[in-house]
């Protein structure tokens, strides 16, 4: 990975905060032109330091009003059952994240659900059904302190 420049950064801090902020915003605080602002977000973008847009919608407002931190742990941890694991999770809707960690647990995940009833369902599709899950440990979210996923971009 190439170093980023103290401009790159700065830029990078403005598209986090706010991925539709005005380029000529960006270019009036970096000192840069317009131009170079744009080449510069299209070279981080093809190197892989953008990796994504998104718009942050929140839960609530379209129903899902749990929050659940899962914590699962695999009968076996051969490497074609853990990335089945992952697909299986990447292609579940309410599995906003998924972590394949150290520990007690294989993985942890943060998922959605509109009430208990759709966790259960949730709970069925992602694990009962799965031969292969040992036990899965379950804490519901009471509030959300910080949620995001900004990244430090400080030297």
């Amino acid at each position: 990975m190439e170093e980023l420049k103290d401009t790159d950064r700065k830029i990078l801090q403005f598209l986090q905060d706010d991925a539709r902020v005005r380029l000529e915003t960006i270019a009036y605080d970096t000192g840069l032109s317009v131009a170079t602002v744009q080449r510069r977000i299209k070279h981080l973008k093809t190197i892989g330091v953008i990796s994504k847009e998104t718009a942050q919608i929140s839960p609530e407002a379209v129903g899902y009003n749990m929050t659940f931190l899962i914590m699962v742990e695999l009968e076996r941890e051969r490497v074609d059952q853990v990335d089945a694991f992952r697909r299986k999770a990447r292609e579940e809707p309410q599995i906003q994240q998924c972590y394949y960690i150290t520990g007690e647990a294989d993985f942890a995940l943060i998922a959605l659900a509109k009430d208990m009833d759709d966790f259960e369902k949730l709970t069925h599709r992602m694990f009962f059904r799965d031969s292969n899950i040992k036990r899965f440990r379950t804490s519901v979210v009471m509030g959300r302190a910080k949620t995001g996923m900004s990244v430090p971009l400080d030297d």
